[in-house]
């Protein structure tokens, strides 16, 4: 029996999170793509504390983005996101995509992220 792309992306994603976990020194920056929107959480998993955080639903982005579900607005988020994470002084971080392939709007995300400062 064929997998549903939900179950596909959740076993990938648990696969994935076996391999990689974030510390205090090296956070995990964790990407979740929805149809609609996409989120980033920068995460040490030792504390289990959220570090910093950016999504699409954010009304200063809100207001800039034509569509919340392109790759545009995806850039605009990991920009966000690591701009936030180095005014906390996070430069390292492990890239978990959340079980989705890296292409189109998460591999967007990651690469602005890294062009903000980001390291990983």
């Amino acid at each position: 029996m064929k997998l549903s792309r939900k179950e596909s992306v959740r076993r990938r994603h648990q696969r994935v999170r076996r391999k990689i976990n974030g510390t205090a020194e090296r956070p995990r920056l964790s990407v979740f793509r929805s149809n609609n929107h996409i989120y980033a959480q920068i995460i040490d998993d030792v504390a289990q504390h959220t570090l910093a955080a950016a999504s699409t639903l954010e009304a200063t982005l809100r207001g800039e983005l034509e569509s919340t579900a392109t790759q545009e607005a995806s850039a605009a988020v990991g920009k966000l996101v690591a701009q936030r994470a180095l005014d906390k002084g996070i430069e390292q971080v492990v890239f978990d995509r959340g079980g989705n392939l890296y292409h189109g709007r998460v591999k967007a995300l990651a690469e602005a992220a890294r062009s903000a400062g980001l390291n990983f």
